[in-house]
């Protein structure tokens, strides 16, 4: 979504939009329930997890450390990746007020 289009809508929209986006693929669920068991794991071990090449595993890593979710330390010449448990928690309170928090009109179609 360019600029333009996500400023018409409010910052928990657009936050909620991404992290959405970066979990809609299997391959990125897979890391992030390896991760959440593991609570750290280095790339390498990763790409055994979603039995994908090492370049496209690096690019699913990308896109969830952008949505905030994945944080990563440089070990030698490994990245180490775990959760970003603030950013994850504050997720899980969006996705509630979501999923959750919802109060149906039981007279609806």
């Amino acid at each position: 979504m360019g600029l333009t289009k996500t400023a018409n809508f409010t910052e928990r929209q657009n936050q909620l939009a991404q992290m959405l986006k970066a979990l809609a693929h299997p391959a990125r669920i897979a890391i992030i329930d390896h991760l959440l068991k593991a609570n750290e794991c280095i790339t390498g071990d990763l790409v055994e997890v979603t039995g994908l090449s090492q370049a496209t595993t690096s690019q699913h890593l990308r896109e969830l450390k952008e949505a905030g979710l994945l944080k990563g330390t440089i070990d030698g010449t490994s990245m180490n990746y775990c959760i970003d448990q603030a950013k994850w928690k504050e997720n899980a309170a969006i996705l509630k007020t979501f999923f959750i928090d919802v109060k149906f009109d039981e007279t609806c179609c």
